[in-house]
Order: C-alpha cells, then sequence, then structure tokens
C-alpha cells in the first residue's frame, strides 16, 4: 500500500504519520548514558589510583613492622624463610587487588 492519498482534483499527496519517538532515539538520553558511563569510568581509574597509594603506604608499613617483629621473634637462621613467605604473601594480596580492579575497569 502507498502512503500517498488521492485529493479531490486527483492527484495524491503524501500522507504523514506521526511516529511515536523511541527513547533510545533521543540525542539527549545518549549524551547523559555516555556522560555517565565516562563519569563511572573515570571514578574507576580514581578509585584504582586511591587503592594502589593506600596499598602502597599500608604495604610499607606493614613490611617495616613485620621485617622488625620477625628479627625479633624468629631464630637467625629461619628469618630469611618467614621474610620470603611473608614477601609472598603481600605480593599475591596486591596482584589480587589490583587484578580485580583491572578486569572491573576493562569490562565492556
Amino acid at each position: 500500500m502507498s502512503d500517498e492519498t488521492p485529493t479531490k482534483s486527483g492527484t495524491k499527496k503524501a500522507q504523514r504519520t506521526q511516529t511515536v519517538p523511541d527513547p533510545d532515539d533521543d540525542p539527549t538520553e545518549r549524551e547523559n548514558r555516555e556522560f555517565a558511563a565516562r563519569l563511572r569510568r573515570y571514578l574507576d581509574y580514581a578509585v584504582l589510583v586511591g587503592l594502589l597509594l593506600l596499598a602502597l603506604i599500608a604495604a610499607l608499613q606493614f613490611y617495616l613492622n613485620a621485617s622488625q617483629t620477625i628479627s625479633t621473634w624468629v631464630n637467625p637462621e629461619f628469618r630469611a624463610p618467614f621474610q620470603a613467605a611473608f614477601n609472598l604473601v603481600l605480593l599475591l594480596g596486591a596482584a589480587f587487588g589490583i587484578s580485580i580492579q583491572l578486569r572491573r575497569l576493562t569490562k565492556k
């Protein structure tokens, strides 16, 4: 069928149909969603930087105090293995936290 309707003079006139606007096609709504997505991504990066800084400071403090404790309480011949195990636990914990945040940032 044609969208044209005949007029009294016999010529055909194009009939205008009104369509309901789709909210997904609204440019303002789309810009708002894009802005929210960018803002969320920037906040995720800010959280990652903050967590890395906090982890660095806390790890340094914890490391120094734990090293002092190991030197005080552990027999000298077992200090090296205790230090190695302690450093490994810190490294694995930091890697786990960073991988979670990076996975969250790269997820789409």
